[in-house]
């Protein structure tokens, strides 16, 4: 296990110079990092959270790892050495398995969470990537082909993480898809197709394409998306050039956009405080909702190179943010405190 690093004086006076305009205190204060010193260049892809149990999951893709930290005490306290490429993940508590979607494997592998032991796994095409999870069904859509499977499509392969079955899959457009978000109200997902610069609307339940918004005009390259279901509108993260997209998710209009931080991966939306976490290279960017239509930066967060992975943990108002190993900058996890 790998013990918690002191942050420096010089990186305790970042984190408290981040001060949201008119407030007299930070919205993120680093109060730790874990290094990582085995882990050697290569991307972090996405974290999940078992809060209850209180883990945090992360795939270190490029380094064939899934990572378990604690949350008490922000120490690794478990690899997953038998994956290659993994990308994105599902815990189920009530089930005690976590499912890890790799892209070399083409696979979604199982994990028993008290042993950590391998206990199935289910056949994708290779390229797997992104996920999402519909606990009303207890399905999972995954991902897979496309580009990195050098086929000229990708598809979104639904799962039953009950039986741990396929139960039929979506062909989509293009050989470069990217993330997805679930309606809970309604059947609707939103997918980034990034190839297309669009986003596509899907019937889930009838697997029927419903919509397709284009982007192109406010941003290219679409990679990180989140939602605002009640006032209805979709975050769009893109690359060329780094801006936050705001969509009616309604009739996929635009209705608002920032310049953001470059090369965006990882996009969380705080329902509660209204906030947008967007993570890309070097800064991770707050946004403040003041009304569906208008949002305002209030945080630009100095951070590393590619540190594009994180993940909001609601529940105890902290951020995660993986920095990956560079040249002499080392991996680590760093631990930022959110203020209410």
């Amino acid at each position: 296990m790998k013990k918690v690093r002191a942050m420096s004086v010089f990186a305790v006076l970042i984190a408290f110079a981040l001060i949201a305009p008119g407030e007299n205190r930070p919205l993120l204060e680093l109060i730790g990092s874990t290094p990582l010193p085995e882990l050697h260049d290569g991307d972090f892809d996405h974290f999940t959270l078992d809060e209850s149990g209180g883990r945090l999951f992360s795939t270190a893709e490029e380094n064939s790892k899934v990572l378990v930290f604690d949350l008490k005490t922000n120490e690794l306290i478990h690899t997953i050495a038998d994956v290659k490429a993994p990308h994105s993940m599902l815990f189920r508590g009530d089930l005690k398995k976590l499912f890890v979607v790799d892209g070399d494997l083409g696979a979604v592998k199982i994990y028993e969470t008290d042993s950590y032991k391998s206990v199935g796994v289910i056949k994708v095409r290779e390229g797997a990537d992104a996920s999402a999870y519909d606990p009303a069904t207890k399905f999972l859509y995954v991902v897979n082909g496309g580009k990195d499977a050098h086929l000229p499509s990708a598809y979104i392969t639904v799962i039953d993480t009950d039986t741990q079955k396929q139960k039929g899959e979506i062909k989509l457009d293009s050989d470069d898809v990217e993330g997805m978000v679930l309606e809970k109200s309604g059947p609707r997902m939103f997918v980034v197709i990034r190839g297309n610069n669009s986003i596509e609307v899907f019937d889930r339940s009838k697997r029927t394409l419903l919509a397709t918004w284009l982007v192109a005009k406010e941003g290219k390259k679409p990679t990180a998306i989140a939602f605002d279901e009640q006032a209805q509108r979709l975050f769009i993260g893109t690359r060329e050039p780094g801006k936050l997209i705001v969509l009616d998710s309604k009739s996929g209009k635009a209705v608002g956009g920032s310049a953001a931080a470059a090369m965006v991966d990882d996009m969380s939306y705080d329902a509660g405080s209204k906030r947008i976490y967007f993570a890309g290279t070097e800064f991770l960017d707050i946004f403040q909702q003041s009304d569906a239509d208008h949002y305002s930066q209030v945080g630009h967060i100095p951070t590393a190179f590619r540190a594009k992975t994180g993940i909001l943990a609601t529940d105890t108002n902290r951020y995660y943010l993986g920095v990956p190993h560079h040249e002499k900058q080392g991996a680590e996890l760093r631990v930022y405190k959110v203020a209410p």
